[in-house]
């Protein structure tokens, strides 16, 4: 069968000619492939897909489900949970009509100040392996295609376009590449994205890594593309495995690409071979009309997986006494705490955001969970200092209108829309507009001094009532690819508005060459911080219970930058201590997608990770604090006491090179090499339930086979942690690693046996001498436990010659 698929599509590349073959590997916009009549094939569309599918329009007239972000999804260790959620991304890609999702992305947690640490899933290779394979699977079940990413070891966003990463092959092959070669090996992914990064002097879409392994060795047959604007190069790129470039219509390639062929620096042969493997992918996404497919037709219930998914996924870090899950008793003053709680990050920011459909907030979340009589109260406590939000489409007395403008100032396009904010790139931008102006009218609804502001990039003028604000140039905040959209830069002004008296407010932009992302911008009055304190310790004092929230700010936590330190914005830890003074029952909500610093976690009752949890998150919070679910997480990462500790922490370049000195030492195996105890290790996570280990057996090969009991009260979960070590090892080895693991869930008294499978590279390591892998024969001591510090038991299996 594919001997005929590839004489077929040998055949469709033997009718186009040198310029139309060309053409075909570039991007014809930003979202989307060209077509090619001639062959019968359709264009391609793409889209972002870790945090949901936005699909080809970066607006808020598309809405999208808002996902948990991967780190959440992880922290359920649950290869059918991460399936779930493959399923919930291709109901929304076949509802958008989008081909291609951009992830799952599956760079190793390696720094936990890596600014997108939120978007990947882990800083172990073989859990993350594991699930995002599981969901790559359940994506192309239904037709639609994933593109596995950032190939390979773009793992920081500090100078993350131009870095050179320094590792050895020991290092790339264990930890790095092994992410990709279990997905591709187990789940047939059908792209794979070329990161911007270097990797020992040579550019990723340059690179020799984009043929060997991925093709020679691990089978991969599907399309390589590259990051957004991360091929710079025409004959580097174009002799090495990439096949397309993106975004489009411009692009290194092009007649570039024609000229080089024609002068023999590139072959044609190399040309078709990439047109080859953009038809593959046509073929198997229904684009070509001689080969017509039908999705497998999907309905989900988005909110009932996004909800489930959220919940199972939350870590239980701490529970003093039991105080969680709340009794009834408990519920009859709920004081909550926290400008996350109102309104929290379901997302991490950057390329992967989408306009959700709806939000659920902590608060509101609470507020509807309590039964009837309860006394809810709500105060901030302390101020986040991030970006103010959109001005809300409530407080808007008049559409948003939108005209855009050329050169002269004539206006091309007038439009109106129901939000303060607009995002248009490349193509979508109406043709021959340089300038874009918002206006509209708004009503606060409290008197004070408002918060007013813009974000955005370029030359911009922002007046209120007729009264010139700002008129000047606005400088993206870091100089990462996309900097103008991805994290638009932001300027507020004071300004005293009357309850209920309207103003307009005016908006003009000279677009960056990427196009537009801006918005109007609005933040209610605020008692002063000493004064938000004291309502604070008032409302814990007068509560049975405090909830309060924390987290991080758009300005510390995003994609684009890495984070300065650990520590949560300031004035959240002083609004813990302050509610904890007063009130025995705090628990603390942490909504982040990295591990943040706890200094107070011995000061509270408990301490619940919630993570970026999607548009579910503070009903799925609700549910968890009122025992409705257990929160089903284990921590993907380890959680550090203080920054000090980190034994990986740096991701500044030197000289443009970023040296992985530390080796295959990475995530929990440094700490345990480190000997210093971290606030919470890798795979910790309580549950409302107890557990114990009743047996462990090797064998048969190298199967585990492991009893354990609910001796709880609750039914519950309990994630079962295999790890190896070889003690004695003649090679450099962690003191301990992660081989296998397996989720049982039990009713109270129960006993679950669950055979854990250790693939056989768990046993090997990379012999560069070689090169290849190799097994050191000998008796490897397997431990099993509950985290990687809390080990229950041994056994052992001997290597030994067959």
């Amino acid at each position: 069968m594919n001997g005929g698929l590839d004489e077929h599509l040998d055949a469709l590349v033997g009718k186009l000619d040198l310029p139309r073959k060309v053409r075909l590997l570039t991007g014809a916009s930003h979202w989307r492939t060209y077509p090619e009549p001639a062959i019968g094939l359709r264009a391609i569309t793409v889209s972002d897909g870790p945090a949901g599918v936005r699909g080809p329009a970066w607006d808020s007239g598309s809405p999208s489900a808002c996902l948990p972000c991967p780190t959440a999804i992880a922290a359920s260790w649950d290869v059918d949970r991460a399936a779930a959620i493959g399923r919930v991304l291709a109901a929304e890609a076949t509802r958008k009509d989008v081909d291609v999702v951009l992830a799952p992305t599956v760079n190793i947690q390696r720094s936990p100040v890596a600014g997108r640490h939120f978007e990947c899933w882990s800083e172990d290779p073989l859990l993350t392996g594991r699930l995002a394979a599981a969901l790559v699977g359940a994506l192309q079940r239904h037709g639609v295609a994933a593109t596995v990413k950032h190939y390979v070891a773009n793992d920081s966003e500090t100078e993350r376009a131009t870095v050179d990463v320094r590792l050895d092959e020991r290092t790339l092959r264990e930890v790095y590449l092994a992410p990709f070669e279990h997905i591709v090996r187990n789940a047939q992914p059908w792209l794979v994205m070329a990161a911007y990064n270097a990797v020992n002097g040579t550019a990723m879409t340059e690179h020799g890594l984009l043929d060997s392994p991925l093709r020679t060795e691990w089978g991969f047959d599907g399309l390589v593309m590259s990051d957004w604007n991360a091929a710079r190069s025409v004959v580097a790129s174009a002799s090495a495995g990439l096949d397309l470039t993106m975004p489009g219509p411009r692009g290194p390639w092009g007649p570039a690409l024609e000229q080089a062929v024609a002068e023999g620096r590139v072959s044609e042969a190399a040309v078709d071979a990439k047109v080859k493997n953009l038809l593959r992918l046509a073929a198997r996404l229904g684009a070509l009309d001689s080969m017509p497919v039908t999705r497998t037709p999907i309905t989900v219930d988005a909110r009932r997986e996004l909800h489930a998914a959220t919940a199972d996924g939350t870590v239980l870090l701490h529970n003093s006494d039991g105080l969680l899950p709340l009794a009834p008793e408990r519920l009859r003053r709920v004081a909550v705490f926290g400008e996350l709680a109102g309104s929290p990050r379901i997302q991490g920011g950057g390329s992967a955001e989408v306009r959700p459909t709806h939000v659920v907030s902590p608060l509101d979340g609470i507020e509807a969970a309590l039964p009837p009589g309860a006394e809810l109260t709500y105060t901030a406590g302390s101020y986040l200092e991030g970006d103010p939000a959109p001005v809300p489409p409530a407080m808007l007395d008049a559409p948003v209108r939108v005209r855009w403008l050329d050169d002269t100032g004539s206006e091309v396009l007038r439009e109106e829309r129901r939000t303060a904010a607009l995002v248009r790139l490349g193509a979508d931008v109406p043709a021959g507009a340089t300038t874009v102006e918002l206006t509209t009218r708004i009503v606060p609804d409290v008197s004070g001094t408002w918060q007013l502001g813009l974000s955005g990039a370029g030359r911009i003028v922002f007046a209120v009532d007729g009264r010139t604000l700002h008129d000047d140039d606005v400088r993206p905040s870091h100089d990462g690819p996309g900097a103008e959209i991805l994290t638009p830069p932001v300027r507020t002004f004071d300004v005293p508005l009357e309850a209920g008296r309207p103003v307009d407010v005016l908006l003009r932009q000279r677009m960056p060459a990427i196009g537009s992302a801006v918005a109007i911008r609005a933040r209610a009055p605020r008692r002063s911080a000493t004064a938000e304190l004291a309502v604070a310790r008032e409302q814990a004092r007068a509560a049975d219970v405090a909830v309060v929230v924390v987290g991080t700010s758009s300005q510390t936590e995003s994609e684009g930058f890495d984070r300065a330190d650990l520590s949560l914005p300031d004035g959240q830890d002083d609004l813990v201590r302050a509610v904890a003074a007063e009130n025995p029952n705090t628990i603390v909500v942490v909504n982040a997608g990295a591990p943040v610093l706890l200094p107070w976690r011995h000061d509270v009752a408990a301490v619940l990770v919630t993570w970026f949890g999607g548009q579910e998150s503070g009903a799925a919070l609700a549910d968890v604090l009122l025992g409705r679910a257990e929160p089903g997480g284990r921590l993907p990462m380890t959680w550090p006491a203080g920054g000090e500790d980190v034994p990986v922490l740096g991701t500044a370049p030197v000289g443009g090179r970023l040296e992985y000195g530390e080796g295959v030492h990475v995530g929990h195996r440094a700490w345990l090499r480190a000997g210093v105890e971290p606030a919470y290790p890798f795979g910790h996570g309580l549950g409302y339930t107890s557990w114990e280990l009743v047996e462990v057996h090797g064998g048969p090969g190298t199967d585990v086979r492991v009893s354990v009991r609910n001796t709880g009260s609750r039914p519950g979960k309990q994630v079962v942690q295999v790890y190896l070590a070889r003690p004695g090892s003649s090679v450099d080895r962690p003191v301990r690693w992660l081989a296998g693991f397996a989720v049982v869930r039990a009713e109270p008294g129960e006993t679950i046996t669950a055979d854990i499978p250790l693939p056989a590279q768990a046993f090997q390591h990379w012999d560069a001498a070689r090169p290849g892998w190799d097994v050191e024969f000998g008796t490897f001591e397997v431990s099993i436990g509950f985290s990687c510090a809390d080990i229950r038991g041994t056994t052992s299996i001997n290597m030994h010659h067959e």
